[in-house]
């Protein structure tokens, strides 16, 4: 009788290649590093425009729309990327979902960093506007 082995187990021996690894790294440290500046300029938006009347709120509001709608767009995305590891047959498409995955996050968080610094400067203005 033959042992038949989970496609998922990897051999005893395998060992991921150092530049592999490395890029994977380079790939999450860049996201995470997007990440933490998107939080940091949110964060700083909403402590500059509390208590600043109906112009602030109407930006507060925006922001936390967008804050909520990017959040709902990475979630799906890390589970679309999921379930298409899941599916993957052999660890060269695992690989391929990965570099494809951090490509398109890496899209992804810069156009969301951008949209959310456009809303911040235009927050930040309307805080400075004299009131009639």
């Amino acid at each position: 009788m033959s042992e038949q082995r989970d496609r998922f187990e990897m051999p005893q021996n395998f060992e991921i290649p150092a530049n592999m690894k490395a890029m994977a790294e380079a790939g999450f440290d860049q996201a995470r590093k997007a990440f933490e500046n998107f939080m940091n300029a949110a964060h700083k938006t909403a402590t500059t425009i509390e208590g600043q009347g109906a112009a602030a709120q109407a930006n507060a509001k925006e922001l936390s729309n967008k804050a909520i709608g990017f959040a709902e767009t990475n979630i799906r995305s890390s589970l679309d990327y999921a379930e298409k590891l899941l599916k993957a047959k052999d660890m060269s498409e695992v690989l391929k979902l990965h570099s494809e995955h951090v490509q398109s996050q890496m899209r992804t968080l810069a156009e969301q960093a951008s949209e959310m610094g456009q809303a911040v400067a235009r927050a930040a203005m309307d805080a400075t506007k004299p009131k009639s």
